[in-house]
């Protein structure tokens, strides 16, 4: 159990360093970007995703037109649209493309990504970094990385951006409770009734 709490603990520590380091122009940009689209849509792949769909669950609970990329009933992107993009390495082949589409429709996009200069990056309206080691990064020698004290198995992969990323993306909806002057109660009124 030893692996588990320091695990725990280093990545607590990381979430604690992102949520100084943020960067509140970019924040602000992406609130008032979602505040004056008509539908938002969100894409990530893998991981990524299932922390797009937490959000996007979010969103909604909160009143906003919110599609998620490659579900069967999202609808044809447009002008005066927004996408929000999740790639840890802002390379991710299947949200480039879904990027490249949305330019092309004239929507918006938002990347919220730990490689800024990455070819999103370059594609996007306006970012959030979140720093993070995604699975990208780091030294391939095990022996080598543990004399520099890499201890990745503690947070294999993208685990340490996935989890700030989801994290950030909650407390975006508590600013957006505040902001919209919206409640629990607000929200739970949008909550499934049928699971």
């Amino acid at each position: 159990m030893e692996v588990l709490k320091e695990s725990m603990l280093s990545i607590s520590k990381h979430i604690s360093n992102i949520a100084r380091s943020l960067n509140e122009k970019e924040i602000v940009t992406f609130i008032s970007s979602m505040q004056e689209s008509n539908k938002i849509f969100i894409y990530g792949a893998g991981r990524s995703g299932l922390v797009a769909k937490a959000f996007a669950m979010r969103l909604m609970h909160l009143g906003f037109d919110i599609y998620v990329i490659g579900e069967i009933i999202t609808p044809a992107i447009a002008k005066n649209d927004l996408l929000i993009t999740i790639s840890g390495s802002g390379e991710t082949t299947s949200v480039v493309a879904a990027a490249e589409i949305a330019k092309r429709a004239n929507a918006k996009v938002i990347l919220i990504t730990t490689f800024p200069n990455s070819t999103l990056g370059k594609i996007a309206d306006s970012l959030v970094v979140v720093k993070g080691r995604t699975k990208l990064i780091g030294d391939k020698n095990f022996l080598l990385r543990q004399i520099k004290g890499e201890h990745y198995s503690l947070a294999p992969l993208g685990t340490l951006f996935e989890v700030a990323v989801l994290i950030f993306l909650d407390g975006l909806v508590a600013e957006l409770m505040a902001k919209l002057g919206q409640s629990e109660d607000d929200l739970r009124t949008r909550h499934a009734t049928i699971e």
